[in-house]
């Protein structure tokens, strides 16, 4: 009997930024909203189901959408009411998650910015595929 194996990868389009700051979530929406001329708005928490057990974790979750360009953005918070989103990134606080089209200068720009803001430690840019829990951040 033949057998067939189908190999299932997923596509992770999107950009992963991480931000290290001991802000709040509604402080840090608030500077990038101000430094950025964003317009984050908080969502309802993100729920993931990230232990064993079957239980969800809540994590705060903002979003805002370039119009332009039609790019969103999503603010997430790593620790959740049960744990960490992306457990291997302990040291970050947070993810600022970024969908559709932006191009290079655009987050560079984003990632500056957000750099320039007192209190936040670094922002930088992740490669979703090199994260163990990668799963997580898919919404």
């Amino acid at each position: 009997m033949n057998r067939k194996n189908l190999k299932f990868e997923i596509d992770f389009d999107f950009i992963l930024v991480a931000i290290t700051t001991s802000l709040k979530d509604y402080r840090i929406c608030y500077l990038i909203n101000k430094f950025l001329n964003f317009n984050f708005v908080r969502a309802d928490d993100m729920e993931v189901d990230i232990s064993m057990q079957g239980e969800c974790s809540l994590f705060s979750f903002y979003q805002f959408c370039w119009e332009a360009t039609e790019t969103d953005f999503y603010f997430i918070a790593n620790k959740g009411s049960e744990g960490y989103l992306v457990p291997e990134m302990k040291e970050a606080d947070y993810f600022l998650l970024i969908k559709n089209y932006i191009d290079e200068t655009d987050l560079s720009n984003v990632i500056s910015g957000i750099n320039k803001i007192p209190d936040v430690v670094t922002a930088i840019k992740i490669e979703p595929k090199k994260l163990k829990s990668r799963e997580n951040l898919l919404f």
